[in-house]
């Protein structure tokens, strides 16, 4: 599926504001971008966009939705209830 940039728009509702966010995380996670981004980005920047980033993983995210979604193991289990 083509993502389409056009309608990425926030404020509204709060439907489209997720849409908007899933799209908006999908172009932003394309590799050019990603390293190019990356690659400008001061050390400082870097640990203030992880620390928050991670945060709101840690927030919204079971640890084996963490491992399964976000690191793409799918051989991590927890017994904790999710």
């Amino acid at each position: 599926m083509k993502l389409d940039a056009s309608k990425i728009c926030f404020g509204l509702t709060e439907e489209l504001d997720r849409q908007s966010l899933a799209t908006f995380l999908q172009l932003g996670g394309q590799e050019e971008l990603a390293k190019l981004l990356a690659s400008r980005l001061s050390s400082e920047e870097i640990i203030r966009f992880v620390d928050h980033f991670m945060d709101l993983l840690r927030s919204h995210l079971s640890e084996n939705e963490y491992h399964g979604l976000f690191l793409g193991d799918t051989h991590h289990h927890h017994d904790d209830k999710e």
